[in-house]
């Protein structure tokens, strides 16, 4: 990756700033890094940033992501989720740039019975997921050089995601209820940072899905989340949907990494190690 320029939009989030700590420990890459500063909904300064840089490779891991957020505001969603991919995609495609584009598992509507390959029909129900949609197809239209990422329960160092909101209900909470019937994989940001990184500097294109291996339910998840930490706390199941003032994921959205497979370009690690090396690491911050 000697003397690469790449440019991570929205470079703050638990995914960007995984990303641009890797890559800060490779020799002769340049690395711009834009979060609020740089408005991905307005396409005159995307396009304005883009010519005056001119990065090689454009990473779009700018979002809005909270479920509840976009369900109450609509257009704000779509012009996160939608049109910023849009602007990445008109500024990528005009600088000749290679754009790196991350998506999600609620492209689907969790009706499946088996893992779900790149190749399997979306149907997103939540604004988020259709917001996520309508970017990853101004992606495929507009950008010639593209690679769109979908991964799933992405966790890191920031405060929105399950792992940190699991661990901020044991500070106050006796019990935690937690949806038994919601299933896919956790996937850590610094892995899937990694597998993103080798997409950087490879000839692949088109769609990937990228979550650690295995599977397991919410209710799993947080009772690993909570052995892990070594607190006493009860995790009781219920079924995603009892809290009607709650906005629920999709229930079924296990990926199958089938292109990364086949490709032979990587091998996501177990969801259950990369957890424990990521608790093992916070515990010791914390």
């Amino acid at each position: 990756m000697n003397g690469l320029s790449v440019w991570i939009a929205g470079a703050k989030g638990q995914l960007g700033s995984a990303i641009y700590e890797i890559l800060q420990s490779e020799e002769g890459v340049r690395v711009l890094t834009t979060d609020l500063d740089v408005d991905v909904a307005r396409l005159e300064d995307v396009i304005s940033f883009a010519d005056e840089n001119r990065p090689d490779v454009v990473l779009n891991c700018a979002g809005m992501t909270d479920l509840a957020k976009c369900e109450r505001n609509e257009e704000k969603a779509y012009r996160v989720n939608a049109l910023g991919a849009r602007n990445l995609s008109v500024a990528a495609r005009r600088i000749e740039a290679k754009l790196i584009h991350i998506s999600t598992d609620d492209v689907f509507d969790g009706t499946a019975k088996c893992p779900l390959t790149e190749f399997d029909r979306v149907n997103p129900l939540t604004v988020y997921g259709k917001s996520k949609l309508a970017g990853e197809t101004f992606v495929r239209e507009l950008a010639p050089r593209h690679m769109i990422v979908r991964s799933s329960w992405i966790y890191g160092k920031t405060k929105n995601n399950f792992v940190s909101y699991i661990l901020e209900e044991l500070l106050t909470e006796d019990t935690i209820y937690v949806p038994v019937d919601q299933i896919s994989t956790p996937t850590s940001a610094v892995d899937l940072a990694k597998f993103i990184v080798k997409l950087i500097d490879s000839n692949e294109y088109g769609i990937y899905h990228a979550s650690c291996e295995g599977m397991c339910s919410r209710y799993e998840f947080a009772k690993e989340i909570v052995r892990l930490s070594g607190k006493k706390v009860t995790i009781e199941p219920h079924a995603a949907g009892e809290n009607p003032s709650v906005v629920n994921r999709p229930r079924y959205t296990l990926l199958d990494n089938f292109m990364m497979r086949v490709s032979g370009i990587y091998q996501m690690p177990d969801w259950k190690e990369s957890l424990a090396t990521f608790m093992e690491k916070r515990i010791k911050a914390d």
